[in-house]
Formats: C-alpha cells, sequence, structure tokens
C-alpha cells in the first residue's frame, strides 16, 4: 500500500518553498544529515538517490523541500517531497530510501523531533481547535503523509532563519516548535499525534508497551506480560500494536535485535556470534539468517560494505569541505 499527496501548486507555497531551499543551500553545503543550533533540528541534503536502508523513526515532523523520499513501515509505503509532510508518532524501525535527488536539484528535508509533553500540553488546552475531518487513511499507522501548507514552510524558515542569530535560539525555538505542533494538531494528519499523546486512549497504552520492548528487546518475548503493561487483552493488545506498525509484536522486537546486533558490530567491532548473544539470541545461526533476509547481506560482510561506503562518504565531505573553504 503507497500513501501520498497530491503536488501543491499554490503560488503561496511556491514561493515559501523556493525561500526555504535558499535557505538550505545555505547550511548545508555537505552531503547527509546535519546538525544545528536548535537541538531538535537537523538538515538533510543529498544530490542522488540511495539505495533503500534500514533505520529508525521516532516522533518527529518532517518537511520535504524539494526531491522525494520513500519510507516503508512494516509493508505500507509513504511517499513524501515538496508538496507533503511526514508525521511519525511512534518509535519504530523502518526502511528508508531517497528516490529523487540530483547535483541540479538536491534533496533538502528538515526533521523537528517532537516534545509529547508539549503535545499534551497543548492538547489540555480549551481553546484548542477542532482537527480537519480525518479519513481513514490519514488515520491508520504511526505515520501519516499530508499536504504542506504555506503556513508549515514558513515555520520551517522561521526555525532555520533562527540559525543566522544563536542568542535567539533558546527563546524563539520553543514558541516556533510549539506553533508548529498547534498546526499539526490541526491537520487530519494530526489525528494520530493526539491518540498517541492521550492518556487512556489505546494508541497510548500501546506505545507505553512499545517503550517497555525497545527497553527490553533482549528478553523472551511473552504477549501476555506486554499486553498486561498496556492493560489489555491479548487478542486486542496484537491488534493495537499492528494497527500502529504494522508489524506484530515478535517481528518489532527482531528488527530492535538486529539493527542493536548491526550497531555493535560496526561501532564497537565486535563479532557475530557475540552480537548474536549480547541482542538475545540463542542460536548464532538463526541470527545469520534473519540478518540476511533483512539487512540483503550476511553479517560481517554488510558490515565491512558500511565501513567502506563510510569511509568514502567521510573523504568526500573532507574535500568538500576543503573545497568551500578555498
Amino acid at each position: 500500500m503507497l500513501k501520498q499527496v497530491q503536488d501543491n501548486s499554490d503560488p503561496e507555497v511556491i514561493e515559501m518553498r523556493q525561500a526555504l531551499a535558499r535557505k538550505f543551500a545555505v547550511y548545508t553545503h555537505a552531503q547527509g544529515e546535519h546538525a544545528t543550533g536548535i537541538p531538535e533540528l537537523v538538515l538533510y541534503r543529498h544530490t542522488a538517490p540511495s539505495a533503500c536502508y534500514p533505520t529508525t523513526c521516532v516522533p518527529s515532523f518532517s518537511l520535504v523541500v524539494q526531491g522525494r523520499k520513500l519510507i516503508n513501515l512494516g509493508g505500507t509505503e509513504y511517499l513524501f517531497d515538496g508538496s507533503s509532510f511526514l508525521v511519525s508518532s511512534i518509535d519504530a524501525p523502518i526502511q528508508s530510501q531517497i528516490v529523487e535527488a540530483s547535483e541540479e536539484v538536491p534533496f533538502f528535508a528538515l526533521r523537528l523531533l517532537l516534545d509529547m509533553t508539549a503535545v499534551q500540553e497543548i492538547l489540555g488546552r480549551e481553546d484548542l481547535p477542532e482537527p480537519e475531518a480525518a479519513t481513514a487513511s490519514s488515520q491508520a499507522g504511526g505515520l501519516a503523509v499530508g499536504r504542506t501548507t504555506a503556513k508549515l514552510f514558513e515555520l520551517g524558515y522561521r526555525l532555520l532563519e533562527l540559525l543566522d542569530t544563536p542568542e535567539d535560539i533558546p527563546f524563539l525555538a520553543p514558541m516556533i516548535q510549539r506553533e508548529l505542533v498547534y498546526r499539526i494538531l490541526k491537520t487530519p494528519q494530526g489525528e494520530r499525534l493526539r491518540a498517541i499523546a492521550t492518556r487512556g486512549d489505546m494508541s497510548n497504552k500501546t506505545v507505553r508497551a512499545m517503550a517497555w520492548l525497545r527497553a527490553n528487546f533482549t528478553k523472551p518475548l511473552r504477549m501476555e506480560e506486554l499486553a498486561g503493561i498496556a492493560r489489555m487483552g491479548v487478542s486486542t493488545f496484537h491488534h493495537q500494536f499492528r494497527a500502529l506498525t504494522a508489524m506484530s509484536p515478535l517481528q518489532y522486537q527482531k528488527q530492535l535485535r538486529l539493527h542493536a546486533a548491526r550497531h555493535r558490530m560496526l561501532a564497537d567491532g565486535i563479532d557475530v556470534t557475540h552480537a548474536a548473544y549480547e541482542v538475545g539470541y540463542e542460536s548464532v545461526s538463526q541470527f545469520s539468517r534473519e540478518y540476511s533476509r533483512f539487512f540483503g547481506q550476511p553479517p560481517m560482510r554488510d558490515v565491512r560494505i558500511l565501513r567502506t561506503a563510510g569511509a568514502q562518504e567521510l573523504n568526500a565531505r573532507t574535500a568538500q569541505a576543503g573545497a568551500h573553504s578555498r
């Protein structure tokens, strides 16, 4: 299943998107991910399509300025571009791929982490307007794609504009972020965010159990224990979990284990056997089979390829930085 929105040809939207793209060009000379003076804000620049790679989504707002990106959560695909934004209300393993980018028109995107405490605070206000009517598709799953408005592009521009005056960030950035949350909550795509942040809601209870599973993914999975944390029956919990993540709790745990093992081998240099046991596998051969199926390569070969690619990217960034400094 593919979820996307139609192109937005509103002249005001196009003008704000172009202005934001010019700001991106200033702050993202090099390829890849760029941290900013606003701790929750990350900028991205790519000049070529990428392979599909496993990563993790977190509660966040992502805005593509130009180019296209495809995200796969449990078999459901989300395509978003310069006309759309993505809201993630959960922590979950995903597959991500940049499908449109070039030297002439780089892929530009920003991601702003969402503070769920702030979301709850805004939801508690009596003067918060009702959201636009939500369709069944906009409420399904922990991710949602919506059509970007001129106001959302303006808020993105104001965030980047703050980078020019770092002394203003502590005071003004939280105000802009609160307004952004407010704007999201007024959209149909904000409906899932509302559910996740509302205590007592089934989605909120499911997310609490997901958090426990992330913290204890090396332990054997017991559905009764997880359902108990969510205060639901096993069948109801399983249904709610799959509705949010498009996968079962067992599949979710498996992906957490594989991501953690990959990170340990890549970052700390441990071998396959130690990685398998550390993340909870009892059989190294089973670990290797599932790793190969998920990442497309046996563990050690995958790690070697990643290290080589990382070294090449670092060399390219160093060369770019040297060119810009001259």
